[in-house]
């Protein structure tokens, strides 16, 4: 196989990393803090390293293969976010490598679960680059999911194809396009949502981190308190409804634009995510009303809040919904699971895949009352066929093992069940909080052991690559020439 366009690609990402890290650099240099140096310094050896890459690996023909791909996407997430870990560890953070990689995993995997503490102590540069991470990140699992995950065919995918790319009826052109349109629309929905945030009373680098890290879906804050330092409830709506936008096909966006057509609500994920979500905040809010002194109003802010953050897998909080009670508490963990919609920055399983399962369950209780009968299945009013209803159930198949090895791993740490089955859900998710008194909605990540750490970065790779797109490297026919 050859691997010439595999670092050459990998140079070209390493260098977009180093050039990035001047954007923190100029602003601690700005306020005088001495993280200015470690990022420039890290920046110029990202740019060396890069270029070194880019110009020994020059090639004329940047067609790539499956193969190819598979590689590319689990060596540039890994390559990226090591890069990312290196001006946190050389900071004033005192943090050691494993909790630095943590900290960057967890930001280009737009994850959300951190290891710091004391944000508003914290340099602006380094919370500044926690959230370019996130915002980079989410616009790379854009790329990822519409681009290359329909072409290799990856967990019923490749139906994201056809809805982006494989008809008459398609949005753009070349992926080249795509990538652009998409770059266009995802900054300006970020400058959209830092202005909203600017004129409800954040301070302008609060807006700014604040709407990089919700667009991505990411759930990096500047506080500690995460979104609940913000106490005004005309922010805490607009973070629902960015966040919500944020966990939406981008193609959707995309083909707003372009062929001035409004599909949200002709899209059975969408119509599907927001029928759950409704759902969840209705039970929900009764459930808090009567459990607790809020009034009706706080009750619904509350939940709306904290249901869209996990739908959406975001992460922020406002409180510590642990305290609700044990079916808010199981209620959030299941919602963990499903995620956003298949082409948005959020992740879980995926509402996409929820739907065509429900669909198979369907047909199979049709087909025991009708033996005989002939049941089609179909989405978005074209026909499954068997190979993508296979790929899907064996996606989900894979994603629930996952999680019970990850738990599993997680408890011969020497985590208890809760705090290791939360754990590996918030991580293969992308969630970042889990459930517990130590890594819940008011702890963090700090107090793992390295080895718990190391399997959580593992997991969130995992997930975020759609686990069969690691698990592909793996097999030896994979090697062979």
């Amino acid at each position: 196989m050859k691997l010439q366009i595999v670092w050459y690609t990998l140079g070209v990402l390493v260098a977009v990393v180093g050039l990035a890290e001047m954007v923190p650099a100029i602003v601690d240099w700005r306020l005088g803090h001495e993280n200015a140096r470690d990022f420039f310094l890290n920046g110029i050896l990202c740019l060396f390293f890069g270029g070194s890459l880019i110009l020994s690996h020059r090639v004329r023909d940047r067609q790539v293969n499956a193969r190819q791909m598979f590689l590319m996407a689990l060596s540039g997430w890994l390559v990226v976010s090591v890069f990312c870990a290196m001006p946190l560890y050389m900071s004033d953070l005192g943090l050691s490598f494993v909790e630095a990689l943590f900290e960057a995993v967890s930001g280009v995997t737009t994850t959300g679960a951190t290891v710091l503490s004391n944000l508003d102590e914290v340099s602006r540069g380094v919370l500044l680059w926690r959230s370019m991470m996130q915002w980079a990140g989410g616009l790379g699992i854009i790329a990822f999911a519409v681009v290359l995950l329909p072409y290799l065919k990856v967990g019923g995918m490749q139906l994201f194809r056809s809805e982006s790319s494989g008809h008459s009826d398609k949005v753009v052109a070349r992926s080249t396009q795509f990538l652009e349109g998409l770059l266009k629309v995802y900054i300006a929905m970020t400058l959209v949502c830092a202005g909203v945030y600017y004129l409800l009373g954040m301070s302008g680098f609060d807006a700014f981190n604040h709407a990089m890290t919700t667009l991505s879906t990411g759930g990096f804050s500047t506080h500690d308190a995460s979104f609940g330092y913000f106490e005004d409830p005309a922010l805490q709506y607009a973070a629902v409804f960015f966040m919500i936008l944020g966990a939406l096909p981008f193609v959707l966006y995309l083909r707003l634009i372009y062929q001035r057509r409004v599909l949200f609500f002709r899209d059975e994920q969408v119509r599907m995510l927001m029928l759950c979500l409704c759902l969840a905040v209705f039970f929900l809010t009764l459930w808090l009303w009567a459990v607790t002194s809020y009034t009706l109003e706080v009750s619904f802010r509350m939940i709306v809040f904290s249901v869209s953050s996990i739908m959406s897998t975001t992460g922020y909080t406002v409180a510590d919904y642990t305290l609700w009670g044990g079916f808010t508490t199981l209620a959030f963990l299941l919602m963990m699971y499903v995620g956003g919609c298949a082409g948005s920055t959020a992740g879980g399983m995926k509402v996409m895949r929820m739907v065509i399962s429900a669909k198979v369950v369907a047909r199979q209780f049709r087909t025991l009352l009708y033996p005989n009968g002939v049941f089609v299945l179909n989405y978005q009013g074209r026909r499954l066929d068997s190979y993508t209803v296979l790929t899907v159930l064996g996606f989900l198949s894979l994603y629930v093992g996952a999680n019970v090895l990850m738990t599993v791993a997680l408890a011969l740490t020497g985590l208890d069940f809760e705090t290791s089955m939360s754990a590996a859900a918030a991580a293969l998710a992308n969630v970042g909080p889990g459930i517990g008194e130590q890594i819940g909605p008011a702890g963090n990540y700090a107090d793992l052991s390295d080895m718990a750490k190391w399997i959580l970065c593992a997991g969130m790779i995992a997930g975020r690559l759609e686990i069969l797109t690691i698990l592909v490297l793996f097999s030896p026919s994979y090697w062979r020439a």
